[in-house]
């Protein structure tokens, strides 16, 4: 699969439950690809923006859409990783800011 089919896949499935692309496809398409690359890794896709530990169990909370995307969009209009934003965020209707990282201490790899 390429990014771009990736994009249109998922932008079926997420579009209609409020969640959209970032429209900067230069941080977009690079996230799609990296996506990719963990699921060839891995075997699931991981979040482009967190270190997966490569356990499935131990990165549930990390696959994509991760379980912290709902809370980020609904308090920042973005994503962690900016993939996705909300409507508001597409319209400018609120504040763009660095969205902080939710995931416990405890499952951060350093």
């Amino acid at each position: 699969m390429t990014p771009e089919k990736l994009y249109e896949a998922l932008k079926k499935i997420q579009e209609p439950k409020g969640y959209f692309f970032n429209p900067d496809m230069s941080m977009t398409m690079p996230l799609m690809e990296s996506l990719l690359t963990t699921k060839d890794r891995l075997g699931y896709m991981a979040c482009p923006c967190r270190l997966a530990n490569g356990e499935f169990e131990a990165d549930r909370d990390i696959v994509c859409p991760c379980e912290y995307r709902e809370a980020d969009v609904a308090d920042f209009g973005a994503c962690f990783c900016g993939l996705y934003v909300s409507k508001a965020w597409l319209e400018g209707t609120i504040e763009k800011v660095v969205v902080p990282e939710r995931r416990p201490v405890e499952k951060i790899l350093w």
